[in-house]
């Protein structure tokens, strides 16, 4: 026997020997368990038993050799050491032991008790084997019962445990009805939310998460008709105390509904004991869903009557049922009857009616014209892939994080991709199959995970059959848009976010940050150790000034800036709403649901805090935003790759020291340093204000350099993170109906740079005009011929073909003739793509990913000149055909340039000065923003910049020369579109009467999406306490009143911009319906070179279309009906405003359909 086996046989021999009740047997109990008992095995219940009737056998084998030693020759000497410890003292006797004989008879005494003893164990391990062999029986049997599901719950609460139990077991035909009674007027045992959570912040989000993830699991499982299961997962769940803690009442009222939909009253009742014993009271969705189920169940009247009668106790009013649930029609009829059963005479509120369920406008008709025959574009992925895409993004959103993960690259569409795709059809019998195969198989494993309690992918795989989900997979049907596929499918819609008070937003983040500057310190000297040297806060609190406001400034302290950069960490954390989607958006279907599977996103965006846009938006009619929600979905539904060649490029430059020329920002290393050198005791005020200036100047380029580079790091860093993935970026809107992509960093709108960055993933073969398109893209955006004809363009697009090709092929060591272009990256990627095209043997058969744009020519001028219908406006802004473009901004400085000699031999000192500068770039970015409502003070701001970036103009004349220009450029504008400035008064003036109501201004987009300008009187909110009081202005709320002067001037570019977003989202459904591949930068278009003459067909009559309509007739229409209706028209105010509204202004004679035959309209 080894030494081991042999210590624990003696251990157990002398504790079994010792006497019972010997004062010395807690002590040594406590010693022995100190040993061997308290060892914590990871073994099964059942392996624990059978190690333990081991350690009995052992002790056995113990027992008989020792009873062969006591027979033996030296019997006398182990005798003598027994009778020693048998003379003990028993327990509670206080006389001292008494002396042992010595001798062979008392060993042969105890050898008789050793026999009995063996005996006894010999008898009592039968027994353990007997108990071995049924547990062992248990357990095979309690394996074969997991494929139950579990329904009756385990309860913490005794009270409620033993009330189920007695009522389970001795009054089994009580009626369940009396028990839910009983628990509707039974308090909670305990507040739910007593027992403290996790303090760590991980575990805090982790746990969120996971809460999050249950919730839809539970909700998913009613809606796939599996309750059963998500009750099973729920008692699993709650009879667990540490899981329970995590448990929510929006968890129990799902499984309460879906019980209450089945009509299952018994199993309803078990998930009140269990919501009752987590803590929490009912709230009118666990009422709706007991009378939902006794409606199903035509439960008696005077059941009904104490289930209305606690409810009206709880201050839940009968109405609410009705307006408060959402509850599909059979639910609803189902509930109406139980409530009539108890009140006879109820009547529920009406709901209000709706208009038809297809979108009546005139703009949208040939959208929705069934009857019309339409080509959706497809997107054809490998279910691999889209599975994977669809679970990969729903992990990230879950996590609230980006995770990288290599996936399959999409193929390009080769001749063989397009010959597959003709033979779909005849393949898509056998796709289906081995889908519904494979969709059997991952529901198999996907319900074995559930039935042991986890929640899993099973519910989501039963919302669809095996047959539905495949056809949806190859998008069998594609006669309908994705918005009215989703519709049709059922799906559900997402719950209304009610966002939190701004106040209570700021409270939260500055006592977060006041324990931040508290508790996070770190060594002040990092090479001691930290218990010998002073700790140091790593953010501090200082005050500065802002003009004459004082502000508070959280700062790192240098030291942990230097830890920092020693450190110097290469990872980045992104919010899961921050980066493109790895699989295809969520269709837009409502104000409250589309885009991302899980991140809350608002389909109209506005500051935080402002929550007027979201309710003018839940008031509008569903089928008035079919519009904006289907032009919202297709902008999405563009699949995106990263040009892997021109982030290469980038990168090289990025690493080094950037390229400011090429927009690379350089790093903080190459910021201008300030003069080191100290004042002069003796300087001259002149010289010190000059060291100042010039100290300002470097912290400035310093500053904006920073933000550069930390804008382009991230760009940089998510392209890359991207490489060899297709993403997709979801769109929403502004407040004006303005559309935008929802990750911030990487998209398209960004600058030069970053539209290099992105090309789309699904090509087309150029086709016979693609390359030629390609050329005179490539040439717009050098800027060299933008008053040059299209075939003057093409034409010196192959004059330069070897620069081209020198700039494709060697970027960086060539001629380098691409880096003089205006978007010098940009015509990189096109060069690079012309040099594939051309060399491909046949370029109309070179799929190019690359997106060709067409540009309008002074947007806002056109849409006003439209409007007015302004002949002499239309002409400046190519609305009208002609030969050449027509040059807006080259026009207004041409007539600048007439007053300005007029002036000069007047005498004007600033005019003659400005003899040979006055050029297009000096005024463009006025005249572009004049019609979006920028002031003279913003303009001469725009023109100084222009005139600093000249190195040879006088600068001390720049102040004067400034205003000088902007008033000349005003000048111009007045005479050259006197229709425009006629609008924008009327505009202006209306705005300005409208506000002085004490209303903001709102109004209609011919799309049907509500607008309502954000612009009202600060309102000063003070939180007090902290290391400091907390001042911050508030100007979202409709409560507050307008500000009259932002009003004024944000309505005439604000109304404009809502309609370049109509003509926008009309020109991308018409594309879409005609099967092509469309994305916009507001007003610049962007498509497959294949496709660039379809849209811009598309462009011109869209275009037309929307201004065919009565436009300004029907604002002012709605204006008067919105603020001078009732009882306010006596006012006087508001009497002028109605004057106002009237006056309409005049338009004059342009034909629109010249519009449709412009080349140079969008180009």
């Amino acid at each position: 026997m080894s030494a081991l086996r042999w210590g624990r046989g003696a251990a157990g021999l002398r504790w079994a020997l010792w006497p019972a009740g010997c004062p010395c047997l807690l002590a040594e109990e406590g010693a022995l368990r100190g040993i061997w008992g308290r060892r914590r095995s990871s073994a099964s219940p059942c392996e624990q038993d059978r190690r333990k009737d081991w350690g009995h056998a052992e002790l056995l084998e113990v027992l008989e050799a020792r009873a062969r030693q006591l027979q033996a020759d030296h019997v006398s000497e182990v005798t003598e050491r027994r009778v020693d410890v048998a003379r003990l003292p028993e327990a509670g006797s206080s006389q001292p032991p008494r002396k042992a004989q010595a001798g062979v008879e008392p060993a042969l005494g105890l050898s008789g008790r050793w026999a009995r003893k063996l005996d006894k164990e010999k008898r009592v391990m039968q027994k353990r084997k007997q108990q071995l062999e049924m547990k062992l029986q248990q357990r095979a049997e309690q394996r074969a019962r997991k494929q139950q599901l579990r329904v009756e719950p385990r309860l913490l609460s005794r009270q409620l445990a033993a009330r189920l139990q007695q009522w389970l077991l001795h009054t089994p035909g009580s009626p369940w009805e009396e028990q839910l009674d009983w628990l509707l007027q039974e308090a909670p045992w305990r507040l739910h939310g007593e027992e403290q959570g996790p303090a760590d912040s991980r575990a805090r989000m982790r746990s969120e998460g996971q809460q999050q993830r249950l919730l839809a699991f539970l909700q998913c499982c009613v809606l796939a008709d599996q309750v059963a299961l998500a009750h099973h997962v729920l008692v699993m769940q709650h009879g667990r105390a540490r899981q329970q803690r995590g448990l929510t009442l929006p968890m129990y009222n799902a499984v309460l509904h879906g019980w209450a939909r089945k009509g299952s009253f018994k199993e309803l009742v078990y998930v009140f004991f269990m919501l009752k014993d987590g803590g929490f009271s009912p709230d009118l969705l666990s009422y709706a869903a007991a009378l939902l189920c006794m409606g199903r169940l035509d439960q008696d009247a005077s059941t009904i009557q104490r289930c209305l009668k606690q409810m009206a106790q709880d201050g839940l009013q009968l109405q609410e049922l009705f307006t408060s649930v959402a509850l599909c029609k059979e639910d609803q009829v189902a509930l109406l009857s139980a409530v009539r059963k108890a009140e006879p005479t109820f009547s529920p509120p009406q709901p209000p009616l709706l208009s038809s369920q297809v979108n009546t406008s005139p703009l949208l008709r040939d959208i929705y014209d069934k009857d019309r025959p339409a080509s959706y574009p497809r997107q054809h992925l490998p279910l691999k892939m889209l599975k994977g895409l669809f679970q990969e993004q729903l992990s990230v959103e879950m996590a609230t994080t980006v995770t990288v993960a290599s996936v399959e690259k999409a193929p390009s569409l080769t001749k063989e991709v397009l010959q597959a795709r003709k033979t779909l059809q005849g393949l898509r019998v056998r796709w289906e199959a081995e889908l519904c195969q494979v969709l059997r198989e991952t529901k198999a494993n996907e319900a074995h995970a559930a039935r042991e309690g986890r929640p899993s992918l099973f519910p989501y795989l039963c919302l669809l059959s095996e047959g539905e989900f495949a056809g949806l997979l190859l998008q069998v049907v594609v006669s309908r848009l994705p918005r009215q596929h989703w519709e049709a499918l059922g799906a559900p819609e997402a719950p209304h976010e009610q966002p939190w008070p701004l106040p209570v937003v700021v409270q939260l983040g500055k006592q977060l940050a006041e324990v931040l500057v508290q508790t996070v310190k770190m060594p002040g000297r990092l090479a001691e150790r930290q218990g010998s040297c002073k700790l140091i806060p790593v953010l501090y609190h200082v005050y500065s000034f802002r003009s004459f406001r004082q502000i508070g400034i959280l700062k790192p302290h240098p030291a942990f800036m230097q830890l920092l950069a020693a450190a110097a960490e290469r990872t980045m954390t992104f919010e899961a709403a921050e980066v493109p989607m790895l699989c295809p958006p969520l269709p837009w279907t409502s104000p409250h649901s589309g885009a991302f599977l899980l991140s809350p996103t608002k389909l109209m965006r506005s500051m935080e805090g402002t929550t007027q846009h979201q309710r003018l938006l839940e008031a509008c009619p569903p089928t008035e935003l079919h519009g904006a929600l289907d032009a919202l979905t297709q902008l999405g539904n563009c699949a995106w790759r990263v040009n892997g060649r021109v982030l290469d490029l980038v990168l090289k430059l990025f690493t080094a020291k950037g390229c400011p020329r090429l927009g690379v920002p350089a790093p903080p290393s190459e910021a201008p340093r300030p003069p080191q050198s100290r004042l002069p005791r003796g300087a001259s005020p002149e010289h010190k204000a000059e060291l100042r200036r010039e100290l300002a100047r470097c912290l400035k380029v310093a500053r904006e350099m920073h933000s550069l580079r930390t804008d382009a790091l991230y760009r940089l860093s998510l392209a890359q993170h991207l490489r060899h993935r297709v993403f997709w970026l979801p769109h929403n809107m502004d407040f004006r109906g303005r559309t935008y992509p929802c990750p911030p960093h990487f998209n398209h709108l960004g600058s030069d740079l970053a539209r290099s960055l992105l090309e789309f993933a699904q090509g087309r073969p150029l086709g016979p005009h693609g390359l030629d398109w390609l050329k005179v893209h490539l040439v717009n955006l050098t800027g060299l011929k933008k008053r040059e004809s299209l075939q003057a363009r093409l034409a010196f697009a192959d004059e330069v073909m070897k620069d081209i090709l020198d700039s494709a092929d060697r970027p960086l060591m060539g001629r380098k003739w691409w880096m003089e272009a205006d978007e010098p990256w940009q015509a990189l990627a096109c060069c690079m793509e012309i040099a594939q095209a051309v060399r491909a043997g046949d370029p109309a058969t070179h799929v190019s990913h690359f997106p060709v744009h067409q540009d309008g020519s002074c947007n806002g001028l056109q849409h006003y000149a439209a409007l007015g219908r302004d002949s002499v406006g239309a002409a400046s802004v190519n609305l009208v055909p002609s030969d050449l473009p027509q040059d807006v901004y080259s026009g207004v400085a041409t007539q600048v340039e007439v007053f300005r000699r007029q002036d000069a031999e007047r005498g004007v000192q600033v005019a003659q000065v400005l003899e040979g500068f006055i050029s297009r770039k000096v005024v463009k970015q006025t005249v572009m923003t004049v019609v979006y409502g920028v002031t003279r003070y913003g303009g001469r701001l725009q023109i100084e910049k222009r005139l600093r970036e000249l190195s040879d103009f006088p600068q001390e004349f720049v102040w004067e020369a400034s205003h000088y220009l902007v008033r000349q450029v005003f000048n111009s504008l007045q005479e050259m579109f006197s229709g425009t400035r006629a609008i924008q008064h009327w505009l202006a003036e209306s705005a300005r009467l409208i506000a002085r109501t004490g209303s903001a201004v709102e109004w209609v987009t011919p799309l049907g999406i509500p607008v309502i300008q954000p612009y009202h009187q600060d309102a000063k909110v003070l939180i007090n306490g902290g290391i400091q009081s907390l001042t911050f202005s508030n100007s979202g709320d409709t409560s507050q009143k307008p500000n009259i002067l932002k009003q004024k001037n944000g309505f005439p570019p604000n109304f404009i911009h809502s309609l370049d977003s109509s003509h926008m989202m009309l020109t991308a459904l018409h594309c879409y319906r005609k099967g092509l591949t469309f994305v916009s930068v507001h007003d610049c278009f962007w498509t497959h070179a294949a496709d660039v003459p379809i849209m811009n067909q598309v462009c011109r009559e869209q275009f037309v279309r929307l201004h065919s309509q009565p436009i300004l007739h029907d604002l002012s229409r709605f204006l008067v009906e919105r603020f001078c209706s009732g009882p306010r028209v006596k006012k006087v105010r508001v009497a002028r405003l109605l004057d106002m509204l009237l006056s309409v202004p005049k338009t004059g004679s342009f034909n629109l359909e010249q519009v449709k035959h412009s080349t140079y309209f969008f180009s």
